[in-house]
């Protein structure tokens, strides 16, 4: 799973025989924040030179997912690439911004079909 938040960018994955999740990301301080404000049963961080993922951390299934709940609940924004920039700087909502861009290709090749006017939320909001 690969996670985009306001504090971070995680890509959580389960390796072959093991019994808890591998947490990893980037950048080091990301780590750092999904622990002190989500996930505090998250391990140290683990720096591993030469992996596609140079920082690493680790948790149970269990655990994972009470920090997700914690995460949706202080989800207080309205938009969330400028959310990102307030929080972690301009830099990191560019970056942000660019995967947006790239992931707008997926649905500007789709049909689209909207639903019809009394189905679900008003989609311009």
């Amino acid at each position: 799973m690969w996670l985009f938040t306001t504090i971070g960018f995680f890509s959580v994955v389960q390796k072959p025989g093991d019994d808890f999740l591998s947490v990893r990301a980037r950048v080091a301080e990301d780590l750092d924040r999904l622990r002190e404000e989500y996930m505090p049963e998250l391990s140290g961080t683990v720096v591993w030179p030469g992996a596609d993922y140079r920082y690493r951390a680790f948790i149970s299934h269990e655990d994972f997912a009470r920090g997700l709940a914690r995460l949706a609940m202080d989800i207080d924004y309205g938009n969330f690439k400028a959310a990102v920039g307030q929080r972690q700087g301009y830099d990191r909502e560019l970056v942000y911004s660019q995967i947006w861009g790239i992931m707008l290709g997926l649905q500007e090749e789709e049909d689209i079909h909207p639903l019809p006017p009394d189905r679900g939320p008003d989609p311009q909001r």
